[in-house]
């Protein structure tokens, strides 16, 4: 697919490099369940796994390309399919240096379309930390409703987190 600035397309071997640095950045995993990358073996790990949801049809990832300069600057996607139900759970992420420019709206908007018009999607979900409020904001501006928070949902990082739960429905699309 590809967005007025950038291409989201499959993870390929020789994004490595670009997964490494994305994922090896404390400010990149502080609210995702995995901790820094430490060797870029791990993005390629990373990259398999991106290939083994898609093959067992409970996810499907993009990496998010920047047009001109070729360099993969974060990810995004799904996860959690249940196609009995039609509903699907969104995640993203964006190296700090693109903070702020629109960037992952530009990108969510497209596969937000996809889902909706090409997987026969009814419902996508986000679940959110709460202390992540840029990612809140972002939703939000997707038109994403809050559904509730989910009380100590997740044990990540020796700890309990809460999520918030909110949600895009194909009638409100």
């Amino acid at each position: 697919m590809e967005t007025e600035r950038f291409i989201l397309r499959k993870g390929i071997v020789g994004d490595c490099k670009d997964i490494f640095e994305l994922y090896s950045d404390e400010n990149v995993v502080k609210y995702l369940p995995l901790t820094s990358f430490k060797s870029v073996e791990d993005a390629m790990d990373e990259i398999n796994w991106y290939d083994k949801i898609f093959k067992e049809q409970i996810g499907l990832r993009w990496v998010i390309e920047e047009t001109k300069t070729k360099k993969v600057i974060g990810t995004c996607g799904y996860l959690n399919y249940e196609k009995v139900h039609n509903r699907i759970e969104i995640g993203y992420d964006l190296s700090p240096q693109y903070w702020g420019k629109g960037i992952m709206q530009e990108a969510l908007s497209n596969i937000i379309h996809f889902a909706f018009s090409s997987m026969g999607i009814n419902k996508i979900e986000a679940k959110i930390e709460p202390e992540n409020k840029s990612s809140l904001r972002l939703v939000e501006k997707l038109n994403f409703c809050k559904e509730g928070v989910l009380r100590q949902h997740e044990y990540e990082k020796g700890k309990y987190v809460d999520l918030v739960i909110l949600s895009l429905l194909k009638s409100d699309y």
